[in-house]
């Protein structure tokens, strides 16, 4: 039996890292706790897959990053770098598929997982490879994790998987945290301008983004929708702005990094996302640091908490109803004021400190029950003290107070204080798979009938 190395005390494994191409939202959030550990004394390493866009491994922020295998290769990698390290304690992100840390040691698992991917399997895999992949998130990655506390960032996706057998006092709800705007010089356009931002991919339907513009430009010639983000589905993307005839109304921005992407959010009247799926939706935070409402659909799941209905923006059942929430947004200026107003609120309510802190206490907790709790003790005393708020965690602050600022209630945001704190994936790249009948249809529905609570 090889001996533990004390070089890690956290390792977090992850399909991909924040520098990846197809990075986002939940990368993100892995990064800033990986980053409050480490400034809690912690020795943490995150292993994730390799890509051009980044060394094989460097520190960054205090924090290991490994990058070994690719898009699938990752996960034997992985599953060797556990056995070979036995780290004190295994954070596994689960992005449809499990990584198998419970197999590979004692070490405490705890499962990450942002949202789960029902909806998303048969758009990228089809109909058998979608079956397929469904069985190992709802069947075979609950049974590996029997034991393993769950950590997710809104209560839509906890209902899923209590649906999918995980014992509900086994999961708790850790928020994403929101970086503060950086400063920005652009101004409001004073024409209507719209964006969608997020990775190019099917699931993401920027397709209704599109459609909306097509059916209000004969109100506003002037209307504008700004496309923010790159993938695969690119090409798509244009053909279908090119048989809408909207070519003239759509800006294909692509990358753009931090600075230039709160720019652009800043130029915006609304904000649409009208994803299949959301765990949580970083975007709308971010969008609401600029003062820009958010229209998006209520059966995307984490969007229930994301965005208030009715107070930061409007959530809809249909592609009919997306088109008349964003009309009445355009059209109507105090509504679409007050209620960016109370997204720049709710947004910044959210601090990466206090979700850190809460994450600390799963992986103290996860600790103190296992068997290997003698190895892994000075590791939980460390967690304990940085849940306790004995070790202060100044980054990512988005309030002066440097919480969470003003709370939603738990009626409007689903949430029940710190306590109970609480985006897609792409799996295939290079050869697009042709689009099926059911692929279409689920990307260009007009009604998506399933709530997350049944699709469970």
């Amino acid at each position: 039996m090889p001996k533990r190395s004390k070089a890690i005390d956290v390792l977090f494994v992850n399909w991909r890292d924040a520098s990846h191409p197809e990075g986002g939202g939940s990368e993100r959030y892995v990064h800033r706790m990986a980053e409050g550990f480490s400034a809690a004394g912690l020795r943490v390493t995150l292993l994730c897959a390799a890509h051009d866009r980044a060394p094989a491994e460097e520190v960054l922020n205090g924090v290991r990053v490994v990058r070994r295998g690719g898009r699938m290769s990752v996960y034997p990698s992985a599953l060797a770098f556990v056995r070979r390290h036995r780290p004190g304690l295994v954070v596994d992100v689960q992005n449809g598929f499990p990584f198998l840390s419970p197999l590979a040691g004692r070490a405490p698992v705890v499962n990450l997982v942002h949202h789960v991917h029902r909806e998303q399997w048969p758009i990228v895999f089809g109909r058998v490879g979608g079956a397929v992949g469904w069985w190992v998130e709802s069947r075979l990655a609950p049974r590996l994790h029997r034991r393993s506390r769950y950590v997710t960032v809104s209560g839509a996706t906890a209902e899923e998987l209590t649906g999918l057998g995980v014992d509900a006092d086994r999961i708790t709800i850790v928020p994403n945290g929101i970086e503060p705007a950086p400063a920005v010089t652009a101004q409001r356009s004073p024409a209507p301008r719209l964006v969608v931002l997020g990775r190019l991919v099917p699931h993401k339907r920027v397709e209704h983004a599109l459609e909306v513009v097509s059916r209000l430009r004969h109100r506003w010639p002037d209307i504008r929708l700004s496309v923010v983000g790159e993938g695969w589905w690119a090409d798509e993307l244009r053909a279908t702005a090119e048989q809408l005839g909207v070519t003239d109304l759509v800006e294909f921005q692509g990358f753009l990094d931090e600075a230039a992407k709160h720019e652009e959010l800043a130029r915006a009247w609304v904000h649409l996302c009208p994803s299949v799926k959301e765990g949580w939706g970083l975007v709308v935070s971010e969008a609401g640091h600029h003062h820009v409402p958010t229209v998006g659909y209520r059966s995307a799941g984490g969007l229930r908490e994301s965005v208030l209905d009715g107070r930061t923006g409007l959530l809809v059942e249909d592609l009919d109803e997306f088109t008349a929430a964003v009309e009445r947004l355009v059209d109507d200026e105090a509504t679409r004021h007050e209620m960016g107003r109370a997204a720049a609120r709710h947004a910044a309510s959210y601090g990466w400190p206090a979700s850190v802190s809460a994450f600390a206490g799963v992986l103290a907790a996860a600790a103190e029950g296992s068997a290997a709790g003698a190895v892994v003790e000075d590791v939980r005393r460390r967690l304990a003290a940085l849940r306790d708020g004995v070790v202060r965690v100044d980054g990512g602050r988005d309030t002066e107070d440097g919480g969470r600022g003003e709370a939603a209630a738990p009626s409007d945001g689903e949430q029940e204080g710190d306590q109970s704190l609480h985006r897609g994936t792409r799996f295939r790249k290079g050869r697009r798979r042709p689009v099926t009948v059911e692929v279409a249809a689920v990307i260009h529905n007009t009604a998506t009938t399933q709530t997350p609570s049944a699709s469970a």
